[in-house]
């Protein structure tokens, strides 16, 4: 068994079973892929891919459990490779982040450009997607970091942690008829057609209201997306009003919009930010999850990483105050 071997299976395994694909990715080529896979499940004597001829069709049962030890193998591969690498060349590397458009837009500018002078030499990667990509970019090890404006519960190999408090605000062209209204009530969410997050209303914009009604189809929704500038551009197209995170609104930008807040109207939400199990942390990784969120300190970076469920981690952070934006 060699670790190239192991490599190869994953990459097919996360490839959508593509070999050739995957031999792309690995600058090898696909006959040498399967030569090596077969080699590798004469070895152990299990199939790892059911086939039917020459393509392979699924992981088999046997296939699915080693593919989880080698992903555990792999991740801490790549650790002992990431302490030689800080060893030898403290300020040189890459970062991997997978993030929201939100975040990636109004977030990260305010410390990217202090990390950037910091460690000039550290290449930055930056993957854009919904809270469900970010967990599987992050739990796959695609990405060192996941920044999500949720805690992530269902990918047991990441450890989240709290970075700061945020709410919404509703924003509308100036000639609306909300432009003048300082506060908001529910009835105006009720009254005028709703441009928002994808996924659920109530999921991505809870409601300080517990007594409402709950069925979702007293709200309409015109149109939901992932990017912010987007719904921004279709509120000014007159599709709806807005509801978006209070700090996509740009004062200069977005001139022509106003903004009202709505905090009055949801309960505020959480973003946090987090990495896999065993990580282990470069000082440029440290850095930038301090300018990111500062009361997550190197020593409390490595307590969550030492807690050994999400229950004691929570406790952690318990009494902790969090900024809000």
């Amino acid at each position: 068994m060699k670790l190239h071997q192991l490599r190869y299976i994953w990459e097919v395994a996360h490839h959508d079973l593509n070999v050739t694909a995957a031999a792309t990715d690995l600058y090898t080529s696909q006959p040498g892929i399967s030569r090596q896979i077969r080699l590798l499940e004469d070895e152990l004597g299990v199939e790892i891919f059911a086939r039917s001829g020459k393509h392979l069709t699924r992981v088999t049962a046997a296939g699915q459990i080693i593919l989880d030890k080698v992903g555990h193998i792999l991740r801490e591969v790549d650790s002992i490779k990431a302490v030689a690498e800080e060893y030898r060349n403290e300020t040189r590397g890459t970062l991997s982040i997978a993030t929201t458009h939100t975040q990636a837009r109004y977030a990260l500018p305010d410390i990217l450009p202090a990390l950037r002078e910091r460690y000039p030499e550290v290449s930055l990667n930056m993957r854009q997607g919904n809270t469900e990509q970010i967990g599987e970019l992050a739990s796959s090890g695609v990405v060192d970091f996941a920044i999500a404006p949720e805690v992530m519960d269902r990918y047991g190999d990441l450890v989240m942690m709290p970075c700061y408090r945020w709410n919404r605000c509703v924003v509308v062209p100036r000639d609306h008829p909300l432009a003048d209204r300082r506060t908001l009530r529910f009835e105006d969410l009720e009254a005028h057609p709703i441009v928002t997050y994808d996924a659920g209303f109530r999921e991505r914009l809870p409601l300080a209201r517990d007594d409402i009604d709950e069925d979702e189809s007293t709200f309409n929704i015109a149109l939901s997306a992932v990017d912010t500038d987007v719904i921004k551009t279709y509120v000014r197209l007159g599709f709806g009003i807005g509801v978006i995170a209070r700090m996509a609104y740009d004062q200069d930008m977005d001139r022509d919009l106003v903004a009202i807040d709505a905090s009055n109207l949801f309960r505020p939400s959480t973003t946090y930010i987090g990495c896999r199990k065993g990580t282990f942390m470069r000082q440029f990784m440290l850095d930038f999850v301090g300018l990111f969120a500062p009361h997550l300190t190197a020593e409390v970076i490595r307590q969550a990483l030492a807690e050994p469920n999400v229950v004691q981690r929570a406790a952690l952070f318990e009494d902790m105050e969090l900024p809000e934006r």
